[in-house]
């Protein structure tokens, strides 16, 4: 068994260690999403919890790991008589991102259930984390599918597995914890919301601090028994410590004054719902239990916003996570209690842990979370002055217009992509359209079809009671039929000709809506841009549209127009992507007025370039950026090349009563 790096060891990183610490004091503050870049010991310091986690009591042979005190009347594997159990340690169970629906939930042998009515079950992850540490590393690239799942037992407390009218629950009860690299994409809102508490993490850039990091991981990697054996002591300290504050956490007292501030913090920004309300009440109390008080002061209730509220407070994915600390001092100030106020001579003398970076001292951060958000979105509105020079120089970025909800545009035929949001695919779930015989395991039985294959076969089976005799080859497994998320690929012209008549906000405020649309559909996005002489990729093939916004909102215009070397660029990113990632199907999204310029034949050469797409059957859309009372239709045009449809700007919004957009065009060599 490989030793994990002692979470005592961990330099720096304060208020990664304290929201796991408040967790494991108190395991209904929710659990813990870890933000931050990769490299800063995200996943390391949760895997080191689990060694500073108490034991737990479960029933000897029970695969769900009952309490003997409390056991569950519907597991499974009861029912249980109370009385003495088994003391473990508590689990870490990591759940992977490309993990099957059978292995989070556990699987249900069907043919046993049809012909011999035994629940014959295989408990999954759900069942392995009961108690103990639930803990997803990339949690935001996980499928929407184990998302609803997670969700589902995050609600209840328990997991339910039915096939076909066959049932199974055991109780699912977990410490959440997830880590994530914001730059490869946003969590969904409502699994966003589950977590209790976030916080950021970022590499330390003081030269002290990273000497002692890698000095301290190069001796782990050298001899990790020993390097433990030297922090064996500080783990022990701090175990005592974790349960000596989980003693103390049922007589810590939560006075009205601090509710009050609770509440008030939470009325001031504006979170939804009355879980952020919850999580900070215990997030509170938790912190007075881990400085060893009976009382929740305010500096207590304000930790516990730092902690809580962030990833609360957002109001669309483009929002940085943070909080404006003057608007929390003064919320707070505001609705002081006296009664929160107790003996500051008591324990610790204060609220909060003592800064400290060594094992003897808790953790407690050097800086709050959402000190330096830094939102992809700045303030809308507003005409940006731009000079009108088509030729000239690079002009400073325009702002982008108030983003609006977009029409769907969707890929044609039926591919089989990622489960998404998008365009219709053979998916795992979804409405189902017909059987086929399963390949490998049978996750999702055709009832009728496996009747329909068993039935004429009972007589030479020797069939005589009531009950059908099923084989394995009878079984059909459902095909269903959903949707799948694309690779939406923007190709925005960013040259002179749409600087010049002060459209660049307006077409940045499209793209932007756009990109809000693939977020909520789940989509990978990249970004070209074209303007002076050539084309650049600004944003690879990701699943942070997050960073796509960023870039586009500090795309600067200016220069020429060169639309075929933008979508040449773009037809080399869709051939590496088509090697990477085959099954996702692209949607090329073309941003331009069609004013080709620069060099020789410039709109040949766009034309040639186009007709490269269409022959590839890529599905595509062109987005007419041209206005006044002068048109030339060359955007029409371009769309022809392509095999496409031109939409202007105001047929993009889903009110528009002008036009009406379902599919784009173009031929899919995939679609069935």
């Amino acid at each position: 068994m490989n030793t994990p790096y002692p979470f005592t060891a961990l330099v720096g990183q304060d208020d990664l260690r304290l929201g796991l610490l408040l967790n494991s004091v108190s395991p209904a503050v929710g659990g813990v999403l870890v933000r931050g870049e990769k490299g800063t010991a995200k996943s390391t310091a949760v895997r080191a919890l689990a060694a500073l986690m108490p034991e737990v009591d479960v029933v000897p042979g029970c695969r769900f790991s009952c309490d003997p005190a409390a056991p569950d009347p519907a597991c499974p594997d009861g029912p249980h008589e109370a009385g003495s159990g088994a003391a473990r340690a508590a689990r870490t169970v990591e759940l992977p991102v490309g993990a099957s629906e059978d292995r989070l939930v556990g699987a249900l042998d069907i043919e046993r259930a049809l012909s011999e009515g035994v629940k014959a079950f295989e408990p999954g992850l759900l069942a392995d984390a009961h108690r103990g540490i639930l803990y997803v590393d990339e949690v935001n690239l996980l499928h929407d599918h184990l998302v609803d799942l997670l969700l589902d037992a995050a609600a209840m407390g328990a997991s339910y597995v039915e096939r076909e009218g066959v049932s199974v629950r055991h109780a699912a009860r977990f410490l959440l914890v997830g880590t994530m690299n914001p730059e490869e994409g946003e969590l969904r809102p409502q699994l966003l919301d589950r977590f209790g508490l976030t916080v950021e993490v970022a590499a330390s850039r003081d030269t002290d601090q990273r000497v002692e990091v890698v000095r301290r991981r190069l001796a782990y990697d050298a001899d990790p028994a020993a390097f433990a054996a030297e922090w064996a002591s500080e783990e022990t300290a701090l175990r005592a410590r974790i349960a000596a504050a989980r003693a103390l956490l049922p007589g810590v007292r939560l006075g009205d004054g601090a509710l009050r501030q609770i509440a008030a913090t939470c009325a001031a920004f504006e979170v939804d719902g009355m879980r952020a309300d919850i999580v900070m009440a215990r997030t509170a109390t938790a912190l007075a239990a881990w400085a060893g008080r009976t009382d929740v002061l305010a500096e207590d209730v304000r930790q516990a916003a730092l902690l809580a509220l962030p990833h609360r407070r957002r109001r669309n994915p483009f929002d940085a996570p943070g909080l404006d600390e003057d608007k929390l001092d003064e919320a707070l100030e505001q609705h002081g209690g006296e009664d929160d106020d107790p003996d500051p001579d008591g324990p610790d003398g204060g609220g909060r842990p003592p800064r400290g970076d060594g094992p003897d001292t808790p953790p407690r951060p050097d800086a709050e979370a959402g000190d330096t958000p830094s939102p992809a979105v700045p303030e809308q509105g507003g005409e940006q002055q731009q000079g009108r020079s088509s030729g000239g120089g690079e002009q400073q970025p325009a702002r982008a217009a108030e983003p609006f909800r977009a029409k769907t545009l969707s890929v044609p035929g039926l591919g089989e992509g990622a489960a998404g949001r998008r365009s219709r695919a053979r998916t795992e779930h979804g409405r189902t359209t017909g059987a086929r015989r399963p390949h490998g395991a049978l996750t999702k039985l055709h009832l009728a079809a496996t009747v329909r294959a068993a039935a004429p076969h009972q007589r030479a089976r020797g069939r005589s009671g009531p009950g059908l005799v099923v084989r394995r080859d009878d079984l059909r497994q459902a095909t269903r039929e959903g949707r799948e998320g694309n690779l939406v690929l923007f190709v925005v012209d960013a040259s002179g000709s749409m600087a010049a008549r002060q459209r660049m906000g307006a077409v940045k405020g499209a793209v932007l809506s756009l990109l809000l649309d693939a977020y909520q559909r789940r989509d990978k996005v990249g970004l070209v841009t074209f303007r002076g002489r050539d084309a650049e990729v600004a944003l690879p093939p990701t699943s942070s549209v997050d960073a796509a916004a960023a870039r586009l909102e500090a795309l600067p215009t200016g220069g020429r127009t060169p639309v075929a070397a933008g979508l040449l660029k773009a037809h080399e990113v869709l051939r590496v992507e088509r090697m990477r990632d085959p099954s996702r199907r692209p949607l090329l999204v073309v941003v331009t007025d069609g004013r080709a310029t620069g060099g020789p034949e410039p709109v040949a050469l766009a034309s040639r370039a186009a007709r490269l797409h269409a022959a590839e059957g890529t599905a595509s859309v062109v987005v007419d950026c041209e206005s006044g009372p002068v048109r030339l239709g060359l955007a029409a045009n371009l769309a022809r090349d392509l095999g496409s449809v031109a939409v202007t700007l105001d047929e993009l919004r889903a009110d528009s009563i002008a036009g009406l957009v379902k599919d784009v065009r173009g031929t899919d060599r995939r679609a069935a």
